[in-house]
């Protein structure tokens, strides 16, 4: 009898830290102690191993087994540290041969089935940054962990398998009575991940030729859009064709985005990278925590997190919860949360595209002379009043929707589809990160003052209608700054080498439509 270890991951937010699992066999009465700051699920592991082991034909020893998860201090939650605990205790039984090099992460069934767990990408992401390459997961969880390049990965259905594959004398593992079934494939257990939305088109949007427009020029330059409209306008259509304009993600982006949708509770693993801008709308009534992110213990990510390099819709905007609307000012400025609990503490990114929609007033009907609008001047207050100031100003897009008239809803004629809307974007961007590539950006919405008055500083002539405004108090420094991002989109769009006075009266004009809510 003597000391047995194996590896692990645990997962803090999107980081993930090596455990080392440390396995010793005393020689007193039977018992089993797990050490290291385990959760309730955690702790649960101790019988679900012995059982897995039994089943399995390679009983655990009689012995007092003493479990640590080192590094002792790293609170660590989940059922994917089962396969390295029982690994760990048959090496220190001398049943199987040394683990130490090799990474494992798998739930336990009590028949001694491998189960698929969240998080492996990530997980294999962050040991493999670590230096180990070698890596263990249940047969469901195989397609997941290969995505990562470099990763040297096995799968496996059941215990029986693993310990073979690590020396364990087979003698002892044949002709278990029950025997055991290979588990369901990895394409059957997995959930399917959020990618291009159903089949919608711009083409779909009768009318609206100045939302469509602003569509354009938020998808070129990844600004945040506001819309304010009466119902049926067409404000939900709109931002629901967003998604379909974004260009493709590349192969960065996508393991980020899918390392965040692996933690999802929504489905155990993804089989194939994700290559679709994410698209998440919320209900009005979701609380801060679902949007956010949150909850006990380690703090899970919420909407703004799996929107990342993707689009969070906030249709009724006003209806959501003030504070829920002011925690989304942190990610829009520096496309991260991070989120304190007690058990610790947690980042995620958290860059994406924010679209609200909201109606002119509570009834709906506050639009032309508003005769029809049912609603207070104190209601129309308080229904606006849950978008604070400094949430809008970082909304680059403020957009007044109109009514569609009849004429433009019976019109039959060609209009533009996603696909040719599509390419201009594409192009657009491929003009801006060339221009951005020095200062290592992408969009021109990432731009900052320094260098819009520095580097990309505009001539007084092109800049005369925004300096009037701001002197007139319409614009604050926020709204300054991010009118000239708008204006160099409008450029790029327009083919333009820099913004010019009609650029910037285009932007000024989409910044100030919003005023009058």
């Amino acid at each position: 009898m003597g000391m047995g270890r194996a590896l692990a991951v645990a997962l803090v937010g999107l980081n993930g830290h090596i455990v080392e699992v440390e396995a010793d066999i005393g020689q007193t009465l039977p018992n089993f102690i797990l050490l290291g700051l385990p959760d309730a699920s955690l702790q649960e592991a101790r019988d679900r191993i012995r059982s897995a082991a039994q089943n399995s034909g390679i009983p655990l020893s009689r012995r007092k087994i003493t479990v640590n998860l080192v590094p002792a201090s790293l609170p660590k939650k989940g059922s994917g540290f089962d396969l390295a605990i029982v690994m760990a205790a048959l090496n220190a039984a001398g049943n199987v041969r040394h683990t130490g090099g090799t990474v494992f992460i798998a739930e336990l069934g009590l028949d001694g089935r491998l189960r698929p767990v969240r998080g492996v990408l990530p997980a294999v992401l962050a040991a493999l940054s670590a230096g180990y390459t070698e890596f263990v997961v249940a047969a469901a969880n195989l397609a997941e962990a290969q995505l990562v390049k470099g990763a040297k990965v096995r799968g496996y259905d059941c215990l029986a398998e693993v310990a073979i594959d690590f020396d364990a004398d087979p003698s002892g593992l044949q002709g278990i009575e029950g025997g055991w079934e290979p588990a369901q494939g990895a394409a059957e257990t997995s959930a399917a991940m959020p990618g291009r939305q159903a089949a919608v088109d711009l083409s779909d949007v009768a009318g609206q030729p100045v939302a469509r427009l602003a569509l354009e020029i938020a998808a070129a330059g990844g600004h945040h859009l506001m819309m304010v409209g009466p119902p049926g306008s067409g404000k939900t259509m709109l931002a629901e064709r967003l998604p379909g304009l974004l260009p493709d993600l590349n192969d960065a982006e996508a393991m980020e985005v899918t390392a965040i949708h692996s933690l999802d509770h929504r489905g155990a693993g993804v089989a194939k990278l994700m290559r679709r801008p994410p698209y998440e709308r919320p209900h009005h009534s979701a609380s801060t925590a679902a949007i956010i992110g949150g909850g006990s213990g380690i703090p899970r990510p919420g909407a703004a997190t799996r929107a990342h390099r993707g689009v969070l819709f906030l249709d009724e905007a006003p209806e959501f919860d003030k504070r829920t609307l002011d925690a989304l000012r942190q990610p829009l400025e520096s496309g991260e949360l991070v989120l304190h609990r007690s058990a610790g503490t947690a980042s995620y990114p958290a860059r994406f595209q924010l679209v609200m929609a909201a109606n002119p007033c509570p009834c709906g009907k506050a639009t032309g002379k508003g005769l029809n609008c049912e609603c207070t001047p104190m209601a129309r207050r308080r229904y606006f009043g849950r978008l604070s100031g400094p949430l809008l100003d970082r909304v680059d897009i403020q957009l007044q929707v109109t009514k569609v008239q009849l004429s433009q809803l019976a019109d039959t004629g060609p209009r533009e589809s996603t696909a040719q809307v599509a390419t201009r974007v594409q192009l657009a961007r491929d003009i801006a990160g060339e221009r951005l590539k020095p200062w290592g950006l992408v969009h021109n919405a990432d731009l900052g003052g320094r260098i819009l008055r520095g580097q990309l500083r505009l001539g007084g002539h092109d800049t005369a209608l925004l300096d009037k405004a701001m002197g007139l108090g319409v614009l604050s420094a926020r709204g300054y700054d991010r009118v000239l991002r708008l204006a160099w989109t409008v450029a790029d769009l327009q083919g333009h080498d820099h913004p010019g006075s009609d650029d910037v009266g285009l932007a000024l004009t989409l910044r100030q439509r919003g005023e009058g809510m």
